[in-house]
């Protein structure tokens, strides 16, 4: 199939892409490159750089080329950021949003993959959180993606475009050719591994007098083949005519100690830690329950141990140090 995935050339969308072409799919990627990187791209696929905030831009690439399915990963994804400046992040997942799927009508692109966020759900009532459970966003970035899933739904009410939202937290690990490389660099595992190398003296631990075990977030930890083989699974379920809202998870959730801790056994280095302030927008558990991706798209996660969902990581860092060097 002919695929348009927005936001190609970033971490979960570098992996897949590079998923899609092993399965013979073709790949335009579009993506602003403000956290992406060239060459993070794919060889065999198309780069198209642009924004999907220029509606001018967003015509162009559909009337060149044509789609049969959407990936849609383009957008900002920091939780303490989006507390800072709300306006980045609603103009970046709904005023673009909207772009893009006005331009999917006019050109007939029925099928639309959404990568969501878990944090649709605030701080839950029960974990593993549901697909059922009340949403109750935390943050402008939880809050964005709800009301894009929403916006979805209208779309699909007025205009048959069918769609899945995958709502899942932390993608983690790495394939050989593709890691996670951000500037600056805010997700936990990263940032363990980067104090490893020794281009950071210590990470911060934000919040140790949470309601959990040993007083840090815990979180769910996916790897992003995992994620990325999700997506797929989900534009064949659109194919076969199935749409809706599921959530991503490996069945466990990680403190922060933990993560740490694992971080230390995986590189055999003292990393050091340093206790501070909880950060605004956190949540003290986030861990979803998989069941509905498990049964109806058939997904099975191969990679659920967090020491190799680091290990992966921690190879590809070791031989790209400095990420990636465009």
């Amino acid at each position: 199939m002919n695929i348009l995935v927005t936001g190609g050339a970033g971490y979960v969308g570098s992996v897949l892409v590079e998923l899609l072409a092993k399965k013979g799919h073709s790949v335009v990627v579009f993506d602003n490159l403000s956290t992406g990187h060239r060459g993070a791209v794919e060889p065999s696929a198309k780069l198209v750089a642009g924004d999907l905030c220029d509606a001018t831009e967003v015509e162009r690439l559909f009337r060149e080329h044509m789609f049969n399915c959407v990936m849609h990963l383009a957008g900002h994804t920091l939780v303490e950021e989006s507390m800072r400046v709300p306006e980045k992040y609603y103009w970046s997942g709904l005023v673009c949003g909207l772009n893009l799927l006005t331009a999917m009508v006019r050109h007939g692109t029925k099928r639309i993959v959404f990568s969501s966020s878990a944090s649709v759900y605030g701080e839950p009532e029960a974990v593993p959180i549901p697909e059922t459970a009340p949403t109750i966003p935390q943050n402008p970035y939880g809050e964005c993606k709800l009301a894009f899933e929403r916006m979805l739904r209208w779309f699909e009410i007025a205009h048959g475009l069918s769609n899945i939202s995958l709502r899942y937290f932390n993608a983690a690990g790495a394939t050989a050719a593709h890691g996670e490389s951000h500037e600056p660099e805010t997700h936990l595992i990263p940032v363990v591994l980067k104090t490893a190398l020794g281009q950071r003296e210590a990470i911060e631990i934000f919040g140790t007098d949470y309601p959990t075990k040993d007083g840090t977030c815990v979180r769910d930890y996916v790897h992003v083949v995992d994620l990325a083989e999700a997506h797929i699974l989900g534009m064949d379920a659109l194919v076969r005519g199935t749409s809706g809202v599921f959530n991503l998870g490996n069945g466990n959730g990680f403190s922060v100690k933990e993560v740490v801790s694992a971080g230390r056994e995986v590189t055999g280095v003292d990393i050091i830690a340093k206790d501070s302030e909880r950060r605004k927008g956190d949540p003290a558990r986030l861990v979803a329950s998989s069941e509905k991706a498990r049964e109806v798209l058939k997904w099975n996660p191969q990679r659920t141990s967090l020491h190799e969902i680091i290990q992966s990581a921690w190879k590809w860092m070791k031989e790209h140090p400095e990420g990636y060097l465009d």
